[in-house]
């Protein structure tokens, strides 16, 4: 894995925070990671015209035409 730096807001921090707190994730990073695979999964899929399904755990594992 690479390491980067980047400027968030303090807003994002606290509720990065709040979500390690609650025990979703057990650290930032790992929150920060779930939230990037997320959205380029998502973009790609609109991009690309797919759709996910199979949803297990929430992660999606097959794919289907759109």
């Amino acid at each position: 894995m690479k390491v980067i730096t980047f400027k968030i807001p303090k807003a994002y921090l606290d509720e990065l925070d709040n979500l390690v707190k609650a025990g979703l994730f057990p650290s930032r990073s790992e929150a920060i990671r779930v939230a990037v695979r997320d959205l380029l999964q998502r973009e790609l899929w609109a991009m690309r015209g797919i759709k996910p399904s199979g949803l297990e755990a929430g992660v999606r594992s097959r794919w289907q035409k759109a």
